[in-house]
């Protein structure tokens, strides 16, 4: 019985990431070809993945910058919209575009002499403007969920990490246990 269990527990290691990866992937195909009405499955996908490619290629190429800029203008001047749309612009900018930011991974020491610390990115270095001179903003998200905090510590308690955002990012949201780039 307990080979069996054995069995069991491994079949469901190698089969339960591979069909969740597969129904994630299936439900956005279906869902965009829903979208669409295609009769064909994938086919809404490829579409709207070409679409997109083409935007960003007419965009950089042939599309002049104050052209490029009306929809700024005119959705950062709306009161609700505003809010909506520089938010997602700025998480936007943080992964993708010429502005790439991208989140600076760090490692925060929660309390000086503790030995204890948490991992997050740093988001912002400069916090004069809100008077909090020589602090730096960290966001750090909460392993497996789509929350996080954002803490205000001081620069002396932050310590950047030589490491990839991605593998960082992974590392925090599946509590320490995915493989990154190095382990594999």
């Amino acid at each position: 019985m307990r080979k069996l269990t054995t069995y069991f527990l491994k079949g469901l290691a190698l089969l339960v990431p591979m069909m969740v990866t597969i129904y994630v992937v299936y439900i956005v195909f279906a869902k965009i070809d829903k979208l669409f009405k295609f009769p064909i499955p994938g086919v809404g996908f490829i579409i709207t993945i070409i679409a997109i490619t083409a935007i960003g290629f007419i965009g950089s190429n042939f599309l002049p910058k104050k052209l490029a800029n009306i929809p700024d203008i005119i959705l950062s001047r709306l009161p609700f919209l505003k809010m909506i749309y520089s938010s997602v612009k700025d998480i936007t900018g943080a992964f993708v575009g010429d502005h790439k930011k991208g989140f600076k991974p760090v490692a925060v020491t929660l309390s000086p002499g503790s030995g204890i610390q948490v991992v997050g990115f740093a988001t912002r270095d400069n916090l004069d403007e809100f008077g909090l001179l020589d602090s730096v903003a960290v966001y750090l998200p909460q392993s497996y969920n789509f929350a996080g905090n954002l803490i205000i510590v001081p620069k002396e308690q932050v310590r950047p990490l030589s490491a990839d955002s991605a593998d960082i990012m992974k590392f925090i949201v599946f509590g320490g246990i995915a493989q990154t780039h190095h382990d594999s």
